[in-house]
């Protein structure tokens, strides 16, 4: 396989991933120092991940509790690190008002991972910005992209998602590649199943859920703050 410059580290900790004690792999105990090359991210908006397709146009609607998420990929990009990105904007309503308004940022590698560039998030009060806190593009004051899906997922595999020191640490670890999914818009077969953390906010985990074909269709707080929960309720394509 040809591995672009900077996935090297990223496929020896899914080596590690695979044994006995995966938390050994976890990033977040090792330097992380990705080179992002534009050369590698050719087409770098046409992303087909299977577990995280990004088609201009495609609307997702989740319900949680309290709160609706209206998930929209944009036909609009945006360049980070000399690569165009995909931009879908990602909004959080409580009782029919905006609370979050974040415009996310994708660019998938000729690999076929799909990379998170940046975010400007949010949050809103009667309208109005009330913060941008947790904003962060990759090349800007020391923030790097992290990878949001793999192409080629392996169970155990610990990864970056986003890293901004001090203002966005998330990670992710594999758990499972073939779990069966019941949301109110289908049951997913196949799907991955991954935990997701902050490692500013190492009491809070979730569980998120990828079908192929959709992208995220479950997420569920498993430990911190409460029993959260998001579902799939429909996908719109144009």
């Amino acid at each position: 396989m040809n591995t672009p410059r900077g996935l090297g580290a990223l496929w020896a900790l899914a080596l590690l991933g695979c044994g006995s004690d995966s938390k050994l792999a976890n990033p977040a105990d090792s330097p992380y120092a990705p080179v992002i090359d534009p050369a590698n991210f050719t087409r770098s908006t046409a992303i087909d991940n299977p577990y995280l397709p990004l088609k201009p146009g495609t609307v997702l609607s989740y319900q949680g509790r309290g709160e609706s998420i209206v998930v929209e990929v944009l036909s609009q990009t945006r360049t980070v690190m000399g690569i165009a990105c995909v931009a879908v904007r990602d909004r959080v309503s409580e009782n029919g008002e905006v609370v979050e308004d974040t415009e996310d940022w994708y660019a998938q590698d000729n690999e076929g991972n799909v990379w998170y560039m940046g975010e400007d998030s949010k949050d809103m009060k009667n309208g109005q910005v009330v913060s941008r806190h947790g904003s962060w593009e990759a090349g800007v004051d020391g923030a790097l992209p992290g990878i949001i899906m793999l192409a080629r997922p392996l169970d155990g595999l610990w990864y970056r998602t986003e890293y901004y020191r001090g203002e966005a640490e998330d990670l992710a670890q594999i758990l499972s590649l073939n779990e069966t999914v019941t949301v109110p818009y289908g049951t997913f077969s196949n799907c991955l199943k991954i935990l997701d953390f902050n490692a500013l906010e190492p009491g809070v985990e979730e569980h998120k859920y990828y079908a192929p074909g959709i992208g995220v269709v479950k997420e569920v707080q498993v430990r911190g703050g409460g029993d959260a929960l998001v579902e799939l309720t429909a996908v719109q394509n144009e």
